[in-house]
């Protein structure tokens, strides 16, 4: 490739991490807030939470792209620009999945850290604050890697609103070269880069923030099944 169509290369490549930025700080954002809401006392605002989970993860992110660039504006009156239609439209889908992981996360904590709080006369917010989200947060950084890493991938169908992300400029230097198998490989190993880079990343957190509540991070973040430690009780050593 010549150095101006590399360029355009990594143009697309800027406007990528640009989006995914944007849009995992929203979806971070959704995420938390929707998935303290679904543990919450009143059975209304877990309602709404829990309405608003289904809706967003049941539904296409590409679809929801749509709405928000081509269907809201006209119905509002206003015209987002591709790149905040592209970050609304994954952060609140992609906040929808992470509430889950926020959820799960905070009901695995210890029902008796719970009772020590009240115990203790801690307030709600206390307990969260103080006892829950210091426990919960490390859990939930593995399954945040896997969604921010999914989230990536997402960027990719802003291409549709003729964004110039990653995916669209390389499809241009496609349609310039007419040279699929080449192009297309450097995509897929720059997608790959950052994946990988983000990963690295991830895993440095999550060794930081369990090594703040004094565990030790698992060897394969994505295994779920532990082998169960044994004791010879009353059998030789």
């Amino acid at each position: 490739m010549t150095s101006g169509l590399w360029e355009l290369v990594l143009q697309g490549v800027w406007v990528t991490i640009q989006l995914l930025f944007f849009s995992s700080l929203l979806a971070a954002a959704v995420s938390f807030v929707i998935g303290v809401a679904r543990t919450h006392r009143l059975w209304v605002v877990r309602f709404l939470a829990g309405v608003y989970t289904e809706v967003f993860r049941g539904t296409s992110a590409l679809v929801m792209i749509f709405w928000v660039f081509f269907v809201l504006p006209p119905a509002f009156g206003w015209q987002l620009v591709p790149m905040w239609a592209g970050t609304l439209a994954l952060g609140l889908t992609y906040g929808a999945y992470g509430s889950e992981i926020v959820r799960g996360a905070l009901g695995a904590v210890d029902p008796a850290q719970k009772e020590g709080g009240i115990a203790l006369s801690f307030t709600p917010w206390q307990r969260m604050k103080l006892i829950l989200l210091p426990q919960a947060v490390p859990e939930m950084i593995p399954p945040f890697s896997n969604l921010l890493i999914e989230l990536l991938k997402g960027t990719a169908l802003v291409s549709i609103m003729g964004m110039g992300d990653l995916a669209f400029s390389g499809n241009l230097v496609r349609l310039a070269l007419q040279e699929s198998a080449e192009i297309y490989t450097y995509i897929l190993l720059i997608y790959f880069v950052i994946a990988f880079l983000l990963t690295r990343v991830m895993r440095g957190l999550e060794k930081k923030l369990k090594a703040g509540v004094g565990k030790a991070p698992t060897r394969d973040p994505d295994a779920e099944l532990k082998r169960p430690e044994t004791t010879n009780v009353g059998g030789a050593a």
